[in-house]
């Protein structure tokens, strides 16, 4: 395919419509292999370390993580060891996200995280990356060449990598984790009447916010990145608790605020009282659920909404007259220090 004489937005079409096959194909990959050299149990936290796209899936995972494994999950800024001194890593887990594997602070990180004493789980989708050379075991996300610049297939398969490692230790979650698959595959061929509206607020807005919590609040940072990356639109993410202290005050200007529900029991009063709020003071509020039924699997429904909504924010790129597949300021491996 010369992707040069696709019109615009394509590329990205066609890399959406391939992520639920993705993510099953990725949940269902057998990692037992992989945890022969890792024991999950053993460790005593977990640090994610990503940029972008791919540190949106590593706040999903941080939550799957730690409601199984019971142990700490969280962000270290890449620049720990790619700019300063690193920190102490023994007894702990460094979980290396990037579709790429080629950043150049990201494999600083690697290397930095195997020499303090921990160990490198690299998610990646770039086959003998130096993130991979670097790493102890790697879940490949297995997405094929992704040629828009906006990550999408990627980014579902990414969330899946996280899901089939999480399986191979844990053979109930493993259940869980197989019938999410069939799920994500029977929407491949559905429409989202839900997110109709959605479009026609984007393009009414000047300011977005997407809000959800918990195990949606990366889906949140996610939606309102693509919104950034493709559509130049101004959005931010927040989580639930946090968007009615100091934040709820903009809705006296313009305001968009998508609600997006992962179906979390713990997060429903949260959502609720911000739907009211939101609503009360007279902001333009859309509520968007995934159809995540039987045995929920939160981080799964996660997925399932960045499937409803990346075609919409495709759409809303268009219509505004972006090209999404190629971001005039963006390219597709992002140095940073």
């Amino acid at each position: 395919m010369n992707s040069k004489s696709l019109g615009p937005g394509q590329l990205m079409a066609s890399e959406i419509a391939q992520a639920p096959e993705v993510f099953a194909s990725t949940v269902l990959a057998d990692q037992s292999e992989t945890l022969s050299n890792l024991d999950l149990g053993a460790l005593q936290a977990i640090y994610t370390v990503a940029r972008g796209s791919s540190d949106a899936v590593a706040n999903i995972l941080s939550y799957l993580f730690m409601s199984h494994l019971k142990i700490p999950v969280t962000s270290l800024p890449p620049s720990t060891f790619s700019v300063y001194r690193g920190v102490k890593m023994k007894g702990s887990a460094g979980l290396v996200i990037s579709q790429s594997g080629a950043s150049d602070d990201l494999v600083a990180c690697a290397v930095g995280i195997k020499v303090s004493g921990g160990v490198v789980i690299a998610l990646t989708n770039q086959p003998g990356s130096p993130v991979e050379k670097s790493a102890d075991v790697t879940i490949p996300i297995n997405a094929g060449p992704e040629l828009a610049v906006p990550a999408t297939k990627s980014v579902i398969g990414s969330i899946a990598g996280g899901m089939s490692l999480l399986a191979a230790a844990d053979p109930v979650y493993r259940d869980r984790a197989s019938a999410a698959a069939v799920a994500m595959k029977s929407l491949a061929t559905k429409e989202f009447p839900e997110t109709q509206n959605l479009q026609s607020g984007l393009m009414r807005a000047s300011h977005v916010y997407v809000v959800e919590r918990g195990t949606g609040f990366g889906v949140a940072q996610e939606v309102a990145l693509k919104l950034k990356e493709t559509s130049a639109l101004h959005a931010e993410a927040y989580s639930a608790s946090e968007v009615l202290h100091g934040p709820l005050q903009l809705v006296k200007n313009p305001l968009f605020i998508i609600l997006l529900d992962t179906g979390e029991p713990e997060s429903q009063a949260s959502l609720d009282e911000a739907e009211y709020r939101f609503h009360e003071a007279g902001g333009e509020v859309l509520r968007i659920a995934a159809p995540m039924g039987g045995d929920h699997c939160p981080t799964a429904a996660a997925a399932m909404l960045l499937y409803m909504i990346y075609p919409v924010v495709l759409k809303t790129a268009l219509a505004m007259g972006f090209d999404p597949d190629r971001p005039s300021t963006l390219s597709k491996i992002t140095k940073t220090l």
